[in-house]
C-alpha cells in the first residue's frame, strides 16, 4: 500500500512540474525526424467492488473463503514502447509490467504485447516478422472477423491488446476509378509449445489472409483462417460514410465444424459439432453539438443459449448445496473448470446490443468528455451500465473516473455476475524517453 501511495504522489507531481516550465526555445534540429523514439505511460487504477453473495460467480470464487461485501483492488501498470528505423527496416516493441494487489490475490507479470521487425523493400510492400497485434474488423465492441487477434473487452474496447507471433506481408496498390485501393495481407501463425500456445491445438501452422478493397468509397474486407489450431473460418466486413457525420459498418463470419461444448448437470461436458455464423451491424453518428452515438447489434452463434446458461447456473447451485451438506467440492470444481474462456467470458451468450454515447466538452469545459456505455443481453434482458468522466486538461496526464452498474434477476448473465457495482479511477501519466 505504501508503494502505491508513493507512485500516486509521483504521478500527481510530475505534470505540475511540466506546467511550471515556461522557458521555450526553437531549434531546427528538434523538428527533424529522428530514427528512434521511445516512451510510455505509468498507470495507477484503484478499484472498489460491491459484491453479490447470492450470485453464481461469487459462489464459485468465494465458497471456500470468508464472505466479503466489498473488495478493494489496486492495479499498477508501466507500459513502454520504442521504435527504431534505419533505411528500409524498422524495429518496434511494446511491453508492460502489470501489478495487481487486492483483498483476494496479488500478482505481478511482464508481458511483451508486440515486438517485430518490419521491412519495406519497395513501395506498397511491408513485411513483418515477430509478435504483432493485428486489427481486423470494423466493429467497435466486438469483432467476429478478428480471426488472428485476441477478443476485445466490450466494456473497454479501445484497450491495447497483446498480439501473436506471426509473419505477415502487406501489399497495397492504388488505382483511379471506382476501385481506388486494393491491399492483400497474408499471415502465417505457428502454434507450438512456447509459441502462441493459447491460440489452439499445438504443433501446427495456421494460414490467414485479408483482401481489402476501397470500392465506391466503401471499405470492404474479405478474410479467412485455415490450419489445425482452430476450425476453418471465413468472413467479410464493410464500412461506409452515408454522410460526413453518419457511418454504418458490419461484419459477417462463418466457422465450419465449430465445436460447441455444454456442461451437463453432473459437471461433465457434452460436445456437438456444426457450422456457426456470427455477425455484427452498427452505426456511428455525430451530432452538430459534438455528441457521438455508437450502436451495435451482435449475434454470436458460438455462444450459449438461455437454457444452456440456466443449466450451468443450476450446476453451481447444486454444487454449493452439496458442499454445505458434506463439504464435497466435486461439482463446484467442475463448474470452475468450465468457467474461464467459456461460461465466464464477459459476454458468453448469443444476442447483444451495445450503445455508447459521449459528449465532447459540454458546458464549454475544455478537455472534458463524459460518456455512458450500455451492454444489453437481448435474450435474458439483463444489462450493464457504465457512466464515465474523462479529463485531459493537465499536461501528459489522463484522468478517467468510471462506475459500473449491472441489473438482472437470478439465472441471467449480469444477474449472476460476482459484483453488483464497481467504481474505478484510472490515472495515466505519459512520458517520452527518446524523441
Amino acid at each position: 500500500m505504501k508503494s502505491i501511495v508513493r507512485i500516486l504522489s509521483i504521478i500527481l507531481f510530475l505534470p505540475l512540474c511540466a506546467v511550471a516550465q515556461d522557458d521555450y526555445s526553437f531549434d531546427l534540429a528538434e523538428i527533424e525526424k529522428k530514427p528512434y523514439a521511445a516512451g510510455g505511460y505509468l498507470e495507477v487504477t484503484p478499484r472498489l467492488f460491491y459484491t453479490d453473495p447470492d450470485a453464481a460467480f461469487y459462489t464459485l470464487n468465494f465458497y471456500d473463503r470468508a464472505d466479503k461485501d466489498w473488495l478493494d483492488e489496486y492495479f499498477l501498470k508501466l507500459s513502454m514502447d520504442g521504435r527504431y528505423t534505419k533505411g528500409l527496416s524498422e524495429i518496434y516493441a511494446r511491453a508492460n509490467i502489470n501489478t495487481t494487489e487486492s483483498d483476494v490475490d496479488s500478482d505481478t507479470n511482464i508481458v511483451l504485447d508486440e515486438g517485430y521487425l518490419s521491412l519495406k523493400p519497395a513501395s506498397g510492400f511491408n513485411i513483418s516478422l515477430g509478435k504483432k497485434a493485428l486489427r481486423w474488423g470494423k466493429g467497435y465492441a466486438w469483432n467476429p472477423v478478428g480471426f488472428v487477434e485476441r477478443p476485445k473487452k466490450p466494456d473497454d474496447p479501445e484497450l491495447a491488446l497483446e498480439g501473436y507471433w506471426v509473419a505477415t506481408l502487406d501489399y497495397i496498390k492504388s488505382f483511379s476509378g471506382p476501385l481506388k485501393t486494393v491491399a492483400v495481407t497474408p499471415v502465417i501463425l505457428p502454434v507450438y509449445d512456447h509459441v502462441n500456445t493459447d491460440f489452439g491445438e499445438r504443433d501446427t501452422v495456421n494460414y490467414a489472409g485479408k483482401l481489402y478493397l476501397l470500392l465506391y468509397d466503401t471499405d470492404i474486407d474479405f478474410m479467412f483462417l485455415k490450419g489445425g489450431s482452430r476450425p476453418f473460418r471465413f468472413g467479410m466486413d464493410f464500412s461506409r460514410n452515408i454522410t460526413p457525420n453518419f457511418e454504418i459498418h458490419g461484419e459477417l463470419a462463418r466457422i465450419d465444424n465449430s465445436v460447441h461444448r455444454v456442461v451437463r448437470s453432473d459437471g461433465t461436458l457434452a460436445a456437438s459439432t456444426g457450422d456457426a455464423e456470427s455477425f455484427l451491424l452498427g452505426i456511428r453518428y455525430l451530432t452538430r453539438t459534438d455528441t457521438t452515438f455508437i450502436l451495435e447489434y451482435y449475434r454470436n452463434e458460438t455462444g450459449f443459449t438461455g437454457d444452456e446458461m440456466d443449466q450451468f447456473f443450476g450446476l453451481v447451485q447444486d454444487g454449493i448445496d452439496l458442499y454445505r451438506q458434506s463439504a464435497d467440492e466435486t461439482l463446484l470444481k467442475r463448474a470452475r473448470a468450465v468457467t474461464e474462456g467459456s461460461y465466464g467470458k464477459q459476454n458468453p451468450m448469443r444476442d447483444y446490443l451495445y450503445l455508447r454515447v459521449w459528449q465532447k466538452e459540454p458546458f464549454d469545459i475544455p478537455y472534458f468528455i463524459p460518456s455512458v456505455t450500455c451492454i444489453y443481453n437481448m435474450e435474458d434482458k439483463s444489462f450493464s451500465l457504465s457512466p464515465e468522466l474523462f479529463y485531459t486538461g493537465i499536461t501528459n496526464l489522463e484522468l478517467r473516473l468510471r462506475a459500473g452498474f449491472i441489473s438482472g434477476p437470478g439465472n441471467t448473465e449480469f444477474g449472476e455476475k460476482q459484483n453488483d457495482f464497481r467504481l474505478e479511477l484510472r490515472m495515466r501519466y505519459y512520458f517520452d524517453v527518446l524523441k
